[in-house]
């Protein structure tokens, strides 16, 4: 079975390698309108197998530019069901006095609300206060990415021609960047260039790489001793495996040059690699068209999502956070994010968006708005992909490990967050009431993850709510 790109192998936290997108109990069959680029794409070089095969490649992988993973995947998108208001004042006191039981003399530390499909709240202590939520931010960014850019949507790396005959290299910050695909650039750079001649000596060829300046690779908020691990890595356009060896890459842009370099000349090849920033237009690049060489794409959207919600892959996050804002200047990125979750109808007093992945302690939100804006999803045409990429209780990603052998397995889908002193836990738990969209933030709190445990339990057992239950009247039948 082709399973296309390899996974990236730099995740939130150091630890175990897991796929983020291996095991499925959905399928999807999905087809819808790519994004349309305006530059044109020639093909004149046609990269043949053998030729690859001529040295080892690390990570090869087929040539074809259609990535196939296993993901658990949605059926195709429904109908918008519009934006959703929560309601107050119906609040379920069996289950209301059964959270604060459980949470006990720590509830100045936590915040909890749930919300039914109906977008009643039905129980909430310390919602309205917004606190760290640690990688549960991840799930405002995946849903900004996914509503913004479309299931469909995928990095693009890209080699081109300019029309003063320059070369250029230039990314959207693909997670898994591997060296099978900088050796295949190199290849339609040397034959596009003409410096392989058997026969005559030619100039170098003119090959540039646009980066970020290095004050955008990091927040500038991100503890300094969060950037040395994988987890912290830069946020480059053009990051081999996600900037991450082990640890993090400190200064990718000389590692990208270096390898780059490295397989120029390998392949016979004479080019001068130079590095420009990204956003700087230069006077000979605009007196025509430029050309695409050659690109190579990420996996699908809801196989990035899946890297950020199911995995906590920081990197990735980021990277979705910037380009659904078409800014990779954070600041205005975390802007158009704050104003995305503004028309979305959801509680916003006390939010306040500093990055994509939460690894930022500036980062603040309520469980009532998580809450409301998992409703919101809920609703939304492609509420499918967004469950989907969420963890799975005793299953799947980071929350494979949680509530195993309890009747929570299988039936929460969420999405996990840690920084010291801070747990969270947002997501969907299945009732025999229909889902309860439940957010969990704790700040402060002793043994977070047992308490979250009945805190989820307590939900699925108290739904349909048995006061409200017997309070409701079936309508009169006449006859």
């Amino acid at each position: 079975m082709n399973l296309g790109k390899p996974l990236i192998r730099a995740w939130c936290r150091p630890g175990p390698l897991v796929s983020a997108l291996v095991g499925s109990s959905l399928w999807l069959s999905v087809s819808a309108a790519p994004l349309q680029r305006s530059l044109p794409i020639q093909r004149p070089l046609t990269l043949q197998k053998s030729v690859l095969d001529q040295r080892p490649l690390i990570r090869q992988k087929p040539l074809s530019l259609k990535k196939s993973l296993p993901l658990l995947t949605p059926p195709p998108p429904a109908t918008n069901l519009g934006l959703p208001a929560i309601q107050y004042g119906r609040i379920c006191p069996e289950l209301q006095r059964s959270l604060q039981r459980v949470i006990g003399p720590q509830s100045g530390a936590w915040s909890v609300s749930v919300i039914d499909p109906r977008g009643q709240l039905l129980a909430d202590i310390n919602g309205g206060v917004a606190r760290i939520p640690a990688s549960n931010q991840k799930l405002i960014t995946t849903a900004y990415a996914l509503d913004s850019l479309g299931p469909d949507f995928r990095l693009r790396t890209r080699l081109i021609r300019r029309a003063d005959g320059v070369l250029e290299i230039s990314g959207e910050g693909d997670p898994d960047l591997s060296l099978a695909e900088i050796q295949r650039f190199a290849m339609v750079a040397l034959n596009q260039g003409g410096s392989r001649s058997a026969t005559l000596p030619t100039a170098p060829i003119k090959l540039l790489i646009r980066e970020e300046p290095r004050q955008n690779w990091w927040p500038s908020d991100w503890h300094p001793a969060d950037r040395a691990y994988a987890y912290g890595a830069p946020i480059t356009r053009l990051a081999l495996t996600s900037n991450a060896l082990n640890m993090a890459v400190m200064n990718p842009v000389s590692r990208f040059q270096r390898v780059l370099r490295q397989e120029l000349q390998k392949q016979g090849g004479n080019a001068q690699v130079q590095l420009i920033n990204h956003n700087k237009h230069t006077a000979s690049a605009m007196g025509g068209e430029p050309v695409v060489l050659h690109e190579e794409d990420s996996i699908a959207m809801h196989g990035l999502l899946s890297l950020a919600n199911t995995e906590s892959h920081n990197f990735t996050a980021e990277v979705l956070l910037r380009e659904a804002a078409d800014s990779w200047d954070l600041r205005r990125a975390s802007l158009a994010a704050n104003r995305w979750m503004q028309k979305q109808n959801l509680p916003s007093a006390g939010l306040r968006i500093a990055d994509g992945s939460g690894l930022s302690r500036n980062n603040r939100v309520t469980s009532r708005t998580l809450a409301a804006l998992l409703l919101r999803m809920g609703q939304h045409p492609l509420a499918a992909y967004y469950q989907a990429s969420m963890a799975i209780a005793g299953q799947r990603g980071t929350l494979r490990n949680l509530y195993r052998g309890t009747g929570l397995q299988g039936r929460f889908w969420g999405k996990t967050g840690t920084l010291s002193g801070v747990r969270s836990i947002s997501g969907i738990l299945q009732t025999k009431d229909g889902p309860r969209y439940i957010s969990m933030l704790a700040n402060g709190a002793g043994s977070p993850n047992w308490i979250m445990g009945q805190l989820l339990t307590s939900t699925q057992a108290l739904s349909p709510c048995p006061s409200l239950l017997s309070a409701w009247t079936p309508p009169a039948v006449r006859g």
